[in-house]
């Protein structure tokens, strides 16, 4: 299936039940809880309005934003999710070749993306994308790192 861009007119239900199956397996393994949790479909929306929102049927999805301010400018990938039943088939890899290929067309020299420090098997994902470890970061009020930053820099086009 190829990736299709996300209209904000469109239900955007689906997506948040996408979201929600992806990650599921977060629940009680990272601290602090998701953001998920807050996301509304009226959020999603509004991610396709001002970034862009990418869908492969109801299976995967990837939010994209794009970053001028930052040096060189990036995009920034995220919310990557593939339902678990069709893990393994390449959607992830297509949806970061969508984002690599969006990035390119947007004038960005990188994707950057933030994923857990408890979920080391994203991290190993990532690194088979391509994306390198660049920094930890801690959430508001706590003394540990609690994210890792991964970025991938892009060939020049």
């Amino acid at each position: 299936m190829k990736p299709r861009r996300f209209d904000p007119d469109e239900d955007a239900a689906p997506i948040l039940a996408l979201l929600h199956r992806a990650f599921a397996n977060m629940e009680g393994r990272i601290d602090p809880p998701s953001s998920l949790h807050r996301l509304t479909k009226a959020d999603i929306a509004n991610q396709a309005r001002e970034g862009e929102v990418w869908v492969i049927g109801e299976a995967a999805c990837v939010f994209l934003t794009p970053l001028p301010d930052e040096t060189p400018p990036a995009l920034y990938v995220g919310k990557l999710a593939v339902d678990s039943s069709v893990r393994g088939q390449g959607l992830a890899r297509a949806l970061i070749a969508l984002a690599e290929n969006r990035a390119s067309a947007l004038g960005c020299a990188r994707l950057i993306l933030q994923t857990r420090v408890e979920l080391i098997e994203n991290h190993a994902i990532f690194e088979k994308l391509g994306f390198v470890k660049t920094a930890e970061t801690a959430h508001p009020g706590y003394d540990r790192p609690t994210s890792c930053r991964f970025e991938k820099a892009l060939p020049e086009r």
